[in-house]
């Protein structure tokens, strides 16, 4: 059950800084249901050495008001590899909480919500891999990182929507096998004369864009930049102004600083930027991810408190898992 905490006015002065800087995006009316997690969840990570890696797509509560580094897959992956912490909070879904253990198997890597999954992620299985390895044998397989630790020890090499391309080239081969996404295979593909042979995952938020969806926000707006991600279906990235990862979208942004600017991902990322690019005007489509949706501010406070949910992993799926995420980090040096 829920803590009902108090919105007292030392949790007010302690959390003023934070609201001061997301005041545009998050209701004067809502930031006292939020400030006293905010601050009791900041002043329990440092009492347990806790780290807290938050993607892109949590909420602005938990982006900008407990996370300690915020990124696409990619980054946390990154970030865990480095911490020093005793206990790593990993607040996306259980895919990238089994990548900080992978990196960490000495740390306690927790989830505040096990529900918290991934479509991608649930479309293979390690069996699947095996079963296309016999297909195609000596066929070097690169997973993205949006699968589960079974998946990853099956396979060559893990990748980012960020840096699929750039690994899938530095193989040096005439085919790859590319899992799970078909919309990021494809993109890869039209980006490489590799052959890529492909999985039928697909991200639930990604695939309900629409290239007629893009074609209006051109009617109706024409001076828009449409930047999207390459999880996208083909017909909708051919309407995008800028194809990439969503840190790649967070650099677009920075660099051409568009007047007006809308983000084909999950639904919190355009609110989540916003706040660092003021001069930007964000048009905000709302395909929300359910399951990282899951994670609330409540939760993150009793994973904390308890320790809850911890990742565990079978040791030998963990080392095999191993080799491949930390060739994807070599290739992002």
């Amino acid at each position: 059950m829920e803590q009902i905490l108090p919105y007292t006015p030392q949790v007010a002065e302690a959390t003023k800084h934070i609201y001061d800087r997301v005041s545009t995006i998050i209701p004067d009316v809502e930031w006292p249901i939020h400030a006293p997690y905010i601050a009791l969840i900041n002043e329990l990570k440092t009492e347990q050495n806790a780290i807290l890696l938050a993607h892109n797509y949590q909420t602005p509560e938990i982006y900008h008001g407990v996370a300690d580094y915020t990124g696409d897959s990619l980054g946390l992956a990154q970030k865990a590899s480095e911490t020093d912490a005793d206990v790593i909070i990993l607040c996306g879904v259980e895919f990238m909480a089994e990548t900080a253990k992978i990196l960490n198997p000495e740390k306690k890597v927790l989830v505040p919500d096990l529900r918290a999954g991934c479509s991608l992620a649930d479309s293979i299985t390690g069996r699947d891999v095996r079963l296309l390895k016999e297909r195609y044998p000596g066929v070097p397989v690169v997973t993205y990182v949006n699968t589960s630790a079974d998946v990853k020890a099956e396979s060559d090499v893990c990748c980012t929507s960020s840096n699929a391309v750039q690994i899938v080239e530095a193989l040096n081969t005439d085919r790859v096998i590319f899992l799970p996404d078909n919309y990021l295979g494809k993109y890869v593909a039209s980006k490489t004369d590799v052959e890529v042979i492909l999985w039928n995952g697909t991200c639930e938020v990604h695939e309900r864009f629409t290239a007629k969806e893009l074609h209006n926000y051109r009617i109706t707006t024409p001076d828009i930049q449409i930047i999207a991600h390459p999880e996208c279906p083909p017909e909708v990235l051919d309407e995008a102004d800028f194809v990439g990862s969503t840190a790649g979208m967070i650099k677009y942004v920075d660099r051409e600083r568009p007047g007006k600017v809308v983000m084909i991902t999950e639904c919190s990322m355009s609110d989540n930027v916003a706040v660092e690019f003021p001069d930007v005007h964000f048009i905000r489509p709302c395909n929300l991810c359910p399951h990282m949706k899951r994670i609330t501010l409540p939760n993150i406070l009793a994973s904390l408190q308890e320790l809850k949910f911890e990742i565990q992993l079978d040791m030998t799926i963990a080392s095999r898992a191993l080799g491949a995420v930390r060739k994807m980090l070599e290739f992002s040096k």
